[in-house]
């Protein structure tokens, strides 16, 4: 199969940080592997936003479109708001998507969650305040 393309969504916020946030995620996905063509793209407030990077997807040559939200937990984004904007029924997972005048699968990952490698990060997180306090 060919490359995939990864639509990255994340919330948006007034504060700089978030839409950086989200732009270097994206950047070290991509530094990563070759396997996607990394796209960022904001729920609200910031841009570009999901719309505008679905638009960007048509015009790439792709065989699927991947969209991963960079969101802890399902809410009213993960649920409503990212399905309807993908055509997607609530709850819905797989699709399709046109690009270039042909269909490719289009597939919705789950938000972050409870993962073993998100209390690994708390763990790390923990252990580096600890660090600082004692510098």
């Amino acid at each position: 199969m060919g490359r995939k393309g990864m639509l990255l969504v994340g919330h948006g916020s007034k504060l700089p940080y978030n839409k950086e946030l989200i732009e270097t995620t994206a950047g070290i996905i991509a530094k990563k592997t070759d396997e996607y063509l990394v796209k960022p793209g904001f729920m609200s407030l910031n841009t570009p936003t999901v719309e505008d990077q679905l638009e960007a997807f048509r015009k790439e040559d792709i065989e699927m479109l991947v969209v991963v939200p960079l969101f802890l937990a399902k809410g009213v984004h993960i649920n409503k708001d990212i399905p309807e904007l993908l055509g997607l029924p609530e709850g819905g997972r797989h699709g399709t998507f046109q690009l270039n005048g042909k269909t490719v699968p289009l597939v919705y990952a789950s938000p972050i969650g409870s993962d073993p490698l998100l209390a690994e990060l708390m763990l790390k997180n923990a252990s580096d305040a600890i660090a600082e306090l004692k510098s």
